[in-house]
Order: C-alpha cells, then sequence, then structure tokens
C-alpha cells in the first residue's frame, strides 16, 4: 500500500514537470509564427518598414546560435539549471520587446528572448528521453511533438486575435504569465540527480559558431534587398561565413568537449535523422509562410481567416505526432519516416496545383495531407535522433537536431522568399508590362507581398489591377510549393539512409535524472 502511494506520488510529479515542459516548448516554437502575424500593426506603430525584418532574424540569430551551446553545457551541468535560465531569459525578453518604443530597440529585445529560446525546446525534449524508461518515450515524445506542431500552427491565428482585439505588445506579455506557470512547476517538481565532473567548455568553437550563423544569416537576409548579391557587403559576409565555419570545423575536431561532436554523424540513425530534419524544415516552412498569403491576399480574406484555414493541417500534424510516438515501439523508424516523407511530398505537390478558383474544402484538405506527413516528424526524430546516445551526449545530440531543424527553416524562408518574389516579379511583368500600367509609378514586383495584404495598399491599386496582382500571387504561391518539393524529397532520401534501426526497448544509461 505505501509503495503505491509512492509510485502515485511520483507518477503525479513526473506529470507536473511534463506540463511544464510543455508549456515551455509551446511559448518557445509559437513566438515566431504569432510574431509574423502581428509585424504589420508592429510596423505602424513603430515606424522603420525597412528594418521590419530584424525583428525575426534577431531572435533566429540568437537561437540558432544558442541551441549546440545550450545543449552542451546541459550534458555537462545539468539540463534542469539551463532550462531554467532559457525560461528567465525568455520572459525577460518579452518583458522588454513588450515596451519597445523602436524596431531597433525591439530587435534588440527580440535577440535576447531568442537566447532563451534556444534552450528551451532541445532541453525540454532531452529531459523527457532522460525521465521516462524506453517504452514510454514514443508517447511522451509524441506529446512534446503535438504541442511543438500546434504552437507552430495555431501561432498565426493566436497573433491575429491579439493584434486586432487587445495590443501587439500583449503578443510578448503573453508569455510572461505561462512562462512563470512552467518555471514553477519545473522548479518545485523536477530534480535531477546526474553526477557532475569538471570539464573544460570550449569557447573557442562556441565563438566561432555564433560568428559563422550570425554571418549567414546577415547574407541570407541583407542579400538581394538591402545589398545585391554580387555586392562586396554579402559576398564578404560569405566569405566570413566560410572561412568561421571552417575554423569552427578545425577547432570542433581538436577540443576536449567540442559544442557538436563531428564523430556523432557516424552513426547513421543520427545523419539519417539530422539530415531529414533540415529538408522537413526547409520544406514545411513554405506552408506557414504562404498560405496566409494566398488565403489574404488572393481569396480576400482576413488575418484570422488564414488562421482558421490552417487549423487542418494543424490537426493533421498532431494526430501525426501522436501516431508516431506510439508507432516507435512497433516498427522501425526507417518505415515509419518513409511513410511520413512520401505523404508531406504528395501534399506539396497537391498544394502547388493551387489556383485562385481552388475551392475551399480542397485547400484544407491539401493542408490536412501535408500536416499529416509533417507530423511524424515532431515526434519520430526527436526519438531516433538521440536513442544511440548515452546521458553524457544526449544534450548535444538533441540540440544539434533542433539546430538543423532551424537552420533549414531560416534557409528556407530565405530561399523560397526570392523563388516567391521573382515569381511574382515575372508574372506581375508579364500582365502588366514591366513599369506600365502601375499607379503613382508604384512598382508592385519590388514590394514584399505580406504588404500588398494590407487594405490600406490595396485602396491605392485600381481594381484591374489588383486582380492581376491576385492572380500573379496565387501563380507565384503555387510555384513556390512545387519548388518546395524539392526539399521534400531531399527528406525522403534522408530518411531512406536511416537504417533499419528500431527503439529500443532497455535503457542501460548512465545516472537518470527522477522526480521523488
Amino acid at each position: 500500500m505505501a509503495q503505491r502511494a509512492v509510485a502515485q506520488k511520483s507518477t503525479l510529479k513526473t506529470g507536473w514537470v511534463v506540463a511544464g515542459l510543455l508549456l515551455g516548448i509551446f511559448i518557445a516554437s509559437i513566438d515566431n509564427t504569432i510574431v509574423a502575424t502581428a509585424i504589420a500593426t508592429i510596423v505602424g506603430d513603430l515606424g522603420g518598414f525597412d528594418q521590419f525584418v530584424w525583428v525575426t532574424s534577431a531572435y533566429l540569430v540568437a537561437s540558432l546560435a544558442g541551441t549546440p551551446i545550450f545543449g552542451k553545457l546541459s550534458d555537462m551541468y545539468g539540463r534542469r539549471r539551463f532550462f531554467i535560465f532559457g525560461l528567465v531569459m525568455f520572459m525577460i525578453g518579452s518583458i522588454l520587446c513588450g515596451t519597445a518604443h523602436s524596431i531597433v530597440e525591439l530587435s534588440i529585445y527580440r535577440a535576447i528572448q531568442g537566447i532563451g529560446g534556444g534552450a528551451l525546446v532541445p532541453i525540454a525534449f532531452t529531459i523527457v528521453f532522460d525521465t521516462f524508461p524506453p517504452e514510454k518515450r514514443g508517447k511522451m515524445t509524441g506529446l512534446l511533438g503535438a504541442v511543438f506542431g500546434m504552437s507552430s500552427l495555431f501561432g498565426p491565428l493566436l497573433g491575429a486575435y491579439i493584434t486586432e482585439y487587445f495590443s501587439w505588445r500583449w503578443v510578448f506579455y503573453i508569455n510572461v504569465p505561462l512562462g512563470i506557470v512552467s518555471l514553477l512547476l519545473i522548479v518545485i517538481f523536477y530534480k535531477e540527480s546526474l553526477e557532475r565532473s569538471r570539464q573544460k567548455i570550449d569557447w573557442a568553437g562556441a565563438g566561432l559558431l555564433v560568428g559563422a550563423v550570425v554571418s549567414l544569416m546577415f547574407a541570407l537576409e541583407l542579400g538581394g534587398g538591402t545589398y545585391a548579391w554580387d555586392s562586396v557587403v554579402i559576398i564578404g559576409l560569405f566569405i566570413c561565413f566560410v572561412v568561421l565555419a571552417a575554423a569552427f570545423v578545425l577547432v570542433e575536431q581538436r577540443a576536449a568537449e567540442p559544442i557538436i561532436s563531428f564523430p556523432m554523424f557516424r552513426k547513421q540513425l543520427f545523419a539519417g535523422s539530422v539530415a531529414a530534419s533540415f529538408f522537413y524544415g526547409a520544406a514545411f516552412i513554405t506552408v506557414t509562410l504562404y498560405i496566409p498569403i494566398y488565403v489574404q491576399g488572393v481569396t480576400g480574406g482576413t488575418a484570422v481567416n488564414s488562421g482558421l484555414t490552417l487549423m487542418p493541417m494543424t490537426i493533421g500534424s498532431v494526430i501525426a505526432a501522436m501516431m508516431g510516438g506510439f508507432l516507435v515501439n512497433k516498427m522501425p523508424f526507417r518505415r515509419i519516416m518513409l511513410f511520413s516523407a512520401v505523404v508531406f511530398a504528395f501534399g506539396m505537390y497537391l498544394l502547388s496545383q493551387l489556383t485562385a478558383d481552388t475551392p475551399t474544402w480542397l485547400l484544407v484538405t491539401d493542408l490536412a495531407i501535408t500536416g499529416f506527413g509533417i507530423g511524424f516528424s515532431f515526434s519520430v526524430l526527436g526519438i531516433s535522433g538521440i536513442q544511440e546516445f548515452d546521458f553524457r551526449q544526449r544534450g548535444a545530440a538533441n540540440s544539434t537536431l533542433s539546430f538543423v531543424r532551424s537552420l533549414g527553416m531560416s534557409i528556407g524562408v530565405t530561399v523560397f522568399g526570392l523563388v516567391q518574389r521573382s515569381l511574382l516579379s515575372g508574372r506581375i511583368n508579364e500582365q502588366l508590362g514591366a513599369g506600365g500600367a502601375q499607379p503613382a509609378g508604384m512598382d508592385i514586383s519590388a514590394i514584399d507581398p505580406r504588404a500588398l495584404l494590407s487594405e490600406e495598399m490595396q485602396s491605392r491599386i485600381p481594381e484591374v489591377i489588383l486582380e492581376a496582382i491576385r492572380q500573379a500571387l496565387t501563380v507565384s504561391v503555387a510555384g513556390t510549393f512545387g519548388w518546395a518539393i524539392i526539399p521534400a524529397i531531399g527528406a525522403l532520401i534522408a530518411v531512406a539512409l536511416m537504417g533499419g534501426s528500431r527503439a529500443i526497448s532497455s535503457d542501460s544509461s548512465a545516472p537518470k535524472p527522477n522526480t521523488k
């Protein structure tokens, strides 16, 4: 009887820990999508249209650079302290963002948020892997993956609602109460048992990694807009990236405790999982970016409508994430992910067939199929990517997985943004003639497509030209989805190379955290 009471108490504490982790994942992963919806209102209030890209980029750069560093530090000094550190930094950044009075201030505060966000998601997944026995990991990572999928897709809807009925500042303030609840749950209920040894921190590797990521992100964000791709600034940034990345690889090969251990990639399952994460991220980001543009710019819907249109995709991804967590104990990782990749690639193909007359029921069906295809990656890759490593390496392995997925999304945003703008420009010039028939000397093709969704901008454009723009938007969005099939196929190839490994049925790794 006493043993049963102890077991029930331990289970209850573990449940509260999981709740705290879910909240942490939710606020960190929803942040970029919720801000993207509010950015037009933010720019209208603070000004700085030519600098608004840094609101997103500052967060991505800080998060990308911090993810592998925090993962390694959590291996060395424990998960709990760095998850708590990430939460605190994220909440401080959120409060500061809500008080910003200029785009420059907001971008700086977003970088502080990004430092915290870089610690939350990968460490949360690693804590679950550490805490639960192998037979329960699939179910729990499926739950975390479902939250990750929901937050990524509910962001646009929630952002539109908060901006319309409250204030864009509450897009940031809403993180604070949720973060406090998550913090209290982790502080009170998560007690980590971990034997630690003094190890040398790889400061040289950390510095080179940050420099390489910053150089690459700046080059991708500024290229083709602020500066031409063949300008000295952009070429210089790419050279800096190559040099710093090469130096990082050399330093990591000699470091006693490298930030990213390249021998990890000798494991076929890990290498395949990381590559698949990159391609999934690069292709999937196109849907969350350009479906709202299609809904608002072509069908005349609002931001809230675009969020509702994405809901079938949300539901599909959540169902798949839960199914993936269940199936990992039944069949090899590769079999699950091959099915996932095929469905995902098929979904992207269906979206590439969009026209201005596509009925809503068909659009939401296509989105549900695409979401179902991507959903498996949220849970299955989180397990396959780290299961071959012991307790002391899991943080680094999982953070590397998260880092590469985020890098894929960042590169996807830039590359497919260029593709979409190029297709839009070509179609508009074809219909209106280059420099002709455009209102008040306005070069429509040079405008960010998101700006064309505003009522103020549309009111300046004659109806005939506006209809031509809608047709051009349709062609450009569908064409972008067509090009996004390439990384979807890349994901298919990557998962085919994962090998025949299955989820382990027992765990002999060293000391476990506990919640007793």
